[in-house]
């Protein structure tokens, strides 16, 4: 489900809903059927239509109070009149009215799945490759770079990025590295590619100032995204950002673990979400209390460059998956793929790595191999029996940045293909890079291209066939 069907569909009946973070609602009609002189008030479903009800005329005898009577019988070829007349005719019979309601449809599993990306960062030279592909009316078009993933992340029903880029609405004064001003542009090849929303607190969220957080998040709603990790006034920041999926309640937020020294002003300490595990679970209780039914954490957090989870990134995934606020945790800033592992019964994906990068062995001397890598998270939600909303599988498919045109490369897509060798051996040591550190923490998980799992997609718990990593 797209954009518009997303996020205009009511959570449930009478309750309004949010969209990132603007509000509307929708309340279901009001049907009333009066029986003998007693008003029966009758709430229609989530459709708007209103109820599935039958009048139904019974006589019944005054003689016997509550026994119905079928009476004096009218003959077949009587007229409308005649049949009008006998009723008439019988002094002791009046006429009923009694609603009869058609069985409702046996109510439906819902389903939803939803993907998650990482750090989306437009260096000089990714700045410079969206100038070169410009035209007309996209002066800087980065929708090439995401042509070759754009299938996985538009099938999804919610698809949110990690955007770590501060935003020019007008396309000017802009900058890489070390602080960071990508164009506005940007914003509108997210969208193309299907994305629903994205997550925008993080170490770079101030590069640009008060006035970069307005741009920033004018540019992701002038194309229809969504947000959460900034704000530009104190009462957008108390709303939580909320998705409806399939009639499912998300809510997500978004936090960092400081801003590279910049302060932020001390009237506008609201103006990006940075950690504090009590802040992060009030925000996960106001959410919950908005009616999601499933809450999403994005973070920035851990050591650059490591695979391995810090000891702090655990404690921390501990303690905040403890709150019964907070559902799923998904982690980035480590620039290169973490394990995705269990806390009870939830999930933290450490690191989803970099998505849209200039980061290599080539550009920076710390930048090991795997910035190159990055996965797409595919996360499935299933309603259980009692109406709770849970992770019933995970998913993932790696990916890797092509140079000089910074192609985000489907790497199990590609490998599929007829390859040079050289070309083979860089994306099988980035596939096995990326396989092997997402399945550390030993958590099941269907990879595509995983040649071992290929054949068994179909009896993972609760996979869908419509799922893409089903149809490989």
């Amino acid at each position: 489900m797209r954009r518009g069907g997303l996020l205009a569909t009511a959570a449930r009946c009478g309750r309004g809903h949010r969209t990132g973070r603007r509000t509307t609602g929708r309340v279901g009609s009001i049907g009333q059927i009066l029986v003998t002189g007693i008003a029966l008030t009758l709430l229609a479903g989530c459709s708007g239509a209103e109820p599935a009800l039958h009048a139904v005329s019974v006589p019944t005898s005054a003689a016997v109070p509550g026994q119905i009577d079928a009476g004096p019988a009218t003959p077949a070829e009587a007229t409308p009149a005649t049949a009008a007349a006998a009723v008439s005719s019988a002094p002791a019979t009046t006429v009923t009215e009694v609603a009869t309601r058609v069985p409702p449809p046996q109510p439906v599993t819902r389903r939803a799945r939803l993907v998650f990306t990482g750090d989306v960062l437009s260096h000089g030279p990714v700045t410079r490759r969206a100038r070169a592909n410009g035209s007309a009316d996209l002066r800087y078009d980065y929708r090439p770079m995401f042509s070759q993933v754009r299938e996985s992340i538009a099938s999804a029903d919610l698809a949110i990025c990690h955007l770590e880029s501060p935003l020019s609405a007008a396309n000017t004064n802009l900058s890489g590295y070390p602080l960071f001003n990508a164009p506005g542009d940007l914003a509108a090849a997210l969208a193309d590619a299907g994305f629903d929303g994205c997550s925008v607190a993080s170490n770079h969220s101030f590069d640009q100032g008060v006035e970069g957080i307005a741009s920033t998040l004018e540019s992701l709603e002038r194309h229809g995204l969504g947000h959460a990790g900034m704000a530009r006034t104190v009462s957008e920041s108390a709303v939580p950002t909320i998705y409806v999926v399939n009639g499912i309640v998300i809510g997500h937020l978004s936090y960092a673990y400081g801003l590279n020294g910049l302060r932020l002003p001390p009237d506008r300490t609201w103006a990006v979400d940075v950690t504090v595990p009590g802040a992060i679970e009030a925000e996960a209780r106001a959410a919950r209390e908005a009616g999601a039914e499933f809450v999403v954490l994005s973070i920035q957090w851990g050591w650059e460059y490591t695979s391995v989870p810090s000891a702090s990134q655990r404690a921390l995934a501990s303690e905040l998956l403890a709150s019964p606020d907070i559902d799923l945790i998904v982690g980035s800033h480590a620039h290169v793929p973490q394990p995705i592992d269990r806390v009870g019964d939830k999930y933290v994906i450490y690191s989803v790595g970099n998505f849209l990068t200039n980061q290599s062995p080539q550009s920076c001397r710390s930048c090991p191999a795997a910035t190159v890598d990055g996965v797409i998270v595919e996360v499935e939600l299933t309603e259980t029996p009692a109406g709770r909303v849970r992770v019933a599988s995970l998913g993932a498919i790696p990916t890797w940045v092509e140079r000089p045109t910074f192609t985000i490369v489907d790497v199990a897509d590609e490998l599929a293909g007829r390859l040079g060798p050289n070309r083979r051996g860089v994306l099988e040591r980035s596939w096995r890079r990326t396989a092997g550190v997402l399945r550390a923490g030993g958590v099941d998980l269907l990879i595509k291209g995983d040649s071992a799992r290929a054949g068994a997609a179909s009896g993972v718990p609760d996979l869908p066939s419509t799922w893409p990593l089903a149809l490989q």
